[in-house]
């Protein structure tokens, strides 16, 4: 989400009107934390490893369903930013939560123990090294972050569950949506499994893991383009786990 008047404030404005339906399509998924549309929850994945006695900052939290979560589990501080001041609104009363752009996150160098995102800042920002890069410098040496994003591969797939065509290039970096007179509405960004890879490698990170969610058996929701029917097939959902040595 850039600072300059184009993915930032386009994405901004987007949220902020979106957030009403969005909360009424997915009460469920935003109940707790749950990583990606598979329905993966923390507790089960324990990506975070233990949070006990940790400081805790989610990047990108929307309404803070995990924020939230992650306050009952023992850490020692959990908080979290959103460029989206309508999905903050949403969010529980008493949480620790900043409206503010993942290129300029407002916490000081080395404050918190673990970072994560799930499906939150980074598929929107065109200036990806400087996000990680923030994001780099606010964890300590030794530091933890995840994230979830949609898997790289489902970029080739038009966003309708019952199309199993490929018919975009997996190379296409960048979807757009503008008004009628030209003006950015809606930006939404592709990253390849080798983009992904190096520019975690330039911001600092060591990638410990990438976990591809299978659809469980029992999930029968459609969500956009994530269905049972696709799920079955091919994955929706990348999880990355990385480390600030």
């Amino acid at each position: 989400m850039s600072l300059s008047p184009t993915a930032s404030q386009a994405n901004r404005r987007f949220w902020d009107a979106d957030a009403q339906r969005y909360h009424a399509d997915h009460t469920e998924y935003l109940s707790s934390f749950y990583w990606c549309p598979e329905m993966l929850h923390e507790a089960d994945a324990r990506l975070l490893g233990d949070v006990t006695g940790t400081s805790i900052l989610e990047v990108g939290c929307g309404s803070a369903a995990c924020t939230e979560w992650l306050a009952s589990q023992g850490a020692r501080l959990v908080t979290g930013f959103d460029i989206s001041a309508g999905m903050l609104a949403r969010a529980a009363d008493g949480l620790a939560l900043t409206q503010a752009d993942v290129l300029a996150i407002p916490y000081r160098d080395d404050t918190f123990d673990i970072a994560f995102s799930a499906f939150g800042a980074l598929p929107f920002v065109a200036e990806l090294d400087v996000a990680l890069t923030e994001i780099r410098r606010v964890l300590r040496p030794g530091g933890r972050f995840v994230f979830s994003v949609t898997h790289p591969m489902r970029w080739v797939f038009p966003d309708d569950p019952d199309i199993f065509t490929a018919a975009i290039s997996y190379f296409d970096r960048a979807y757009e949506e503008r008004d009628s007179a030209g003006a950015l509405t809606y930006a939404e960004y592709h990253r390849t499994f080798g983009d992904w890879v190096r520019a975690l490698r330039t911001a600092g990170f060591s990638l410990l893991d990438v976990t591809e969610p299978t659809w469980p058996t029992d999930l029968t929701t459609t969500w956009g383009q994530w269905s049972p029917a696709r799920g079955a097939l091919f994955p929706g959902t990348a999880i990355f786990s990385t480390l600030a040595p």
